[in-house]
């Protein structure tokens, strides 16, 4: 009885082996804003950088990566969970070469947005027409490396991450009063504009071989810092914000729900990231933090005015604050959003979460 009982393990254990191997060999393609930007403006004549301290300052190395967080992002947190030996490089960085190209690549821009009128104040960002048009140059560096069916296959087996949206608010049609896009659309025009924008730019992604995109809406954007400090006299969230992200997230779900009729497949992914925030915005001692109002690092009412820099106020304990700056979550936030990632229910991610889809794919 011995034997049969052995053999079985064995069988488990190679299974197992296997199920890891391939975890590990998945790549990942980051594509958006500064949510998930791992330091490509790093390399770019802008001041939408994150590369001196105190950024970084709970990264392992201790040092400003072009992340804008205290440490690790989603991007990072997600790697992690999905077994990659390391997360994928800014394409940007000159280390992104050889057998790291395998992991995949990180495309994203701070200030970036759906149109490419946002951010415009940042000057030189890689917007999305140039993000696609990297990840098309990538291909072609990877099929030097592996061959052209070895690259598709590697990019339709690929986890794609797509944040995109709060920009086109923020830094556009709120950016100062009287925009040229608040003037040429009321919000409830202006938010199916960006669904249209974004849906073109999903098809874009489609046709370039990504298979499992994740697609990340808005978080409620009027009570970030930065707003409670511009907009807000007693702490409350910002109503105009919080209309458009109420708007736009709902017809965003519809639209990737419609895509993936289209296609007879579940490629994109919603992750209802307003609600994640939401939950640790209106009862943040539920989570472990004192605030969800304070940046942990800034100045002005709520730690909401201008840049994080060295001259800024620190927090001297991250993880209790839901915002590292008067925009970003922190580390510790970023991490409960990646757990509702890989294992919330439909509530959060429709229509499956991250986990259902590596189980999936490991049976394919």
């Amino acid at each position: 009885m011995a034997t049969p009982s052995f053999s079985i393990i064995l069988s488990l254990l190679l299974i197992i082996g296997v199920g890891i191997s391939q975890s590990e060999a998945r790549a990942f393609f980051v594509f958006g804003d500064s949510l998930v930007d791992s330091g490509n403006n790093n390399y770019l004549a802008t001041t939408a950088r994150a590369d001196s301290p105190p950024y970084g300052i709970d990264y392992p190395t201790r040092r400003a990566t072009g992340r804008f967080s205290n440490g690790y992002n989603i991007p990072d947190i997600i790697s992690q969970q999905i077994g990659s030996s390391e997360s994928p490089l800014p394409y940007l960085s000159p280390a992104l070469t050889g057998q790291r190209l395998l992991v995949g690549a990180n495309f994203a821009s701070a200030g970036i947005g759906i149109l490419n009128d946002t951010g415009i104040q940042f000057i030189n960002i890689i917007r999305m027409p140039q993000q696609l048009d990297y990840f098309r140059q990538y291909q072609r560096r990877v099929s030097g490396l592996i061959g052209e069916a070895s690259t598709q296959r590697l990019v339709n087996q690929a986890l794609v991450l797509m944040t995109l949206g709060g920009n086109d608010f923020v830094n556009n049609y709120f950016l100062v009063p009287n925009s040229a896009r608040s003037r040429q659309f009321s919000i409830p025009d202006y938010v199916p504009f960006l669904i249209r924008e974004y849906r073109k730019i999903l098809m874009n992604v489609y046709n370039l071989g990504a298979r499992r995109v994740i697609v990340t809406g808005t978080g409620p954007l009027g009570c970030v810092p930065a707003e409670l400090a511009q907009r807000s006299r007693n702490g409350e969230c910002s109503p105009e914000l919080q209309q458009a992200a109420a708007l736009f997230n709902p017809q965003l779900m519809q639209m990737l729900q419609g895509l993936n009729r289209e296609l007879g497949s579940n490629v994109f992914i919603a992750a209802n990231t307003q609600q994640m925030h939401t939950n640790f915005i209106t009862n943040p001692q539920a989570y472990g933090f004192i605030t969800s109002k304070v940046a942990c690092c800034g100045q002005g009412p709520y730690n909401g005015l201008g840049l994080c820099t060295p001259l800024s106020n620190l927090c001297p304990n991250r993880d209790v604050y839901a915002f590292w700056d008067p925009f970003h979550p922190s580390e510790r936030a970023n991490k409960i959003i990646v757990q509702q990632i890989m294992s919330g229910t439909t509530e959060y991610m429709n229509p499956m979460n991250l986990s259902t889809i590596l189980a999936m794919d490991s049976q394919a």
